[in-house]
């Protein structure tokens, strides 16, 4: 058996095996090639797709660039998947020749999870389509209400009307930016009865029916939300509560402040919550892919962020006690202390340079010259992977919305193929009279998405876009 020699012809490639490697690992499909003559051709073609006896020679149709990978494990031990091979389709064939996923090196192993993280986003995009196209009839009206109003305002490509309210939206939200910018130039302000300033009420109005169309959208989307819990703990949510909630704080300080505290205290109070307006501005991410991408890359390059950090403090550290100790010989000097040189080396590494602050010996301006040349190097480094991070996720999402798109066209092909195919069978079945009107009717009543909600299943007789990465 250690001798023994098979012949292998996977998609016009022949290998020649030996019973000593193969039996490495008799659980894999090759190992058990060695086995199965004795037991007859039934035993034979349970493992192959075809067999020639005068040449001992076993045909399989499978992808022969992978099995060229696969076989590595029975002479090295371990597997690598060879550049442009699909991580999902190799997977597969590793599954075929029953090799364990454990001999797929690290490295192509990571691949294999980008990948099935793509696909189950394309899944999960197309599984959310498919839900706000299908309709429950066993669902309540407010039920259906709520599901509407969601859509509504949560979905603004789902119709016309919600692109609408998503414009409207965004126009109150810059209308309030706006207003709240304008309010604090002194010639558009008016004098109250006391001599203090205060925004003129025109713009006070505008600012109270933005404030009314942001409260109504909150408490629509709250109230129409699948889940509650998610939704009050999302960063955006959170963010327009933050842009609503010093309105009524500061009207409710400013009707009933006065009698709990003093007048002063209720005005300060009332000017550090109106500050809070600039939190409104973060709505904007909302309706805006850009914004969203951008912060994702940040969250994905906390890394190169924290190494910017790090190069600055160490630099702005060292130039600043480098600068107070150079200074200190000139009588007119500038740096009282290293804790004040701080700011000098702040606004000199990242090339700002407010004149403020500034050297006057010769050794001193050597030294700033020196940090700010170490400072547009340290901030230059880290900005390629940042940027490559933005570009790589922003293209992903592209592919992901592409790849959605054209499941769904497969879908709908399909359906329609199998529409036409099923209709062609019972018209002839109803020629025979070998089908019941009852029966033929309630066949034709399935919807789009109970048709082709098993395509996103892990079923492997259905070889889709999902499944063969294609």
């Amino acid at each position: 058996n250690e001798e023994a020699e098979i012949v292998v012809n996977v998609g016009g490639v022949r290998q020649v095996f030996y019973g000593g490697n193969l039996n490495q690992y008799p659980e894999t499909r090759l190992a058990e090639l060695i086995n199965c003559l004795s037991g007859g051709y039934d035993s034979i073609f349970s493992l192959c797709d075809d067999y020639d006896p005068g040449k001992r020679e076993f045909y399989f149709d499978r992808d022969p660039d992978a099995f060229k990978c696969i076989i590595d494990v029975y002479y090295f031990g371990e597997i690598h998947m060879k550049k442009g091979i699909c991580p999902i389709c190799f997977k597969n064939e590793m599954e075929f020749w029953k090799v364990d996923l454990k001999f797929l090196d690290d490295c192509c192993k990571t691949h294999l999870s980008e990948k099935k993280e793509e696909l189950e986003e394309i899944a999960r995009r197309v599984q959310l389509i498919l839900d706000d196209l299908g309709v429950d009839a066993s669902e309540s009206r407010w039920k259906k209400c709520q599901k509407y109003i969601w859509k509504f305002l949560e979905k603004p490509e789902s119709s016309y009307p919600a692109r609408v309210i998503a414009v409207l939206s965004f126009l109150f939200i810059l209308i309030s930016s706006i207003v709240m910018c304008v309010g604090t130039i002194p010639d558009l302000q008016v004098v109250d009865a006391e001599g203090n300033r205060m925004e003129h009420p025109t713009l006070d109005s505008i600012e109270t029916a933005c404030i009314g169309w942001f409260t109504v959208e909150y408490v629509l989307r709250l109230i129409s939300s699948p889940n509650k819990l998610h939704f009050v703990l999302s960063f955006m949510n959170i963010v327009d509560v933050l842009a609503i909630l010093p309105f009524y704080v500061s009207l409710t300080l400013t009707h009933l402040g006065a009698k709990l505290m003093e007048l002063s205290n209720v005005q300060q109070a009332v000017q550090a919550l109106r500050i809070m307006r600039i939190a409104r501005i973060f709505k904007l991410a909302r309706h805006s892919s850009g914004l969203q991408t951008l912060t994702y890359a940040l969250k994905r390059s906390f890394k190169e962020l924290g190494l910017l950090l790090m190069y600055l403090a160490v630099g702005i550290f060292v130039f600043s006690a480098l600068g107070y100790t150079m200074e200190q010989s000139h009588p007119e000097t500038l740096f009282k202390s290293i804790p004040q040189s701080f700011w000098w080396a702040i606004i000199t590494m990242t090339t700002v340079g407010y004149g403020d602050i500034y050297p006057k010996t010769t050794l001193g301006k050597l030294n700033a010259a020196i940090s700010f040349l170490c400072g547009v190097i340290a901030i230059a480094l880290p900005i390629h992977p940042i940027i490559n991070n933005f570009v790589r996720y922003y293209n992903k999402q592209r592919v992901l919305e592409t790849a959605a798109k054209h499941e769904l066209e497969l879908m709908e092909l399909n359906s329609a193929e199998g529409k036409a195919a099923s209709s062609k069978s019972e018209l002839e079945d109803l020629a025979k009279g070998g089908k019941e009107g009852p029966f033929y009717s309630s066949r034709l009543k399935v919807s789009h998405s109970d048709t082709f909600i098993h395509l996103l299943s892990e079923e492997k007789h259905y070889r889709t876009r999902l499944q063969s990465c294609k």
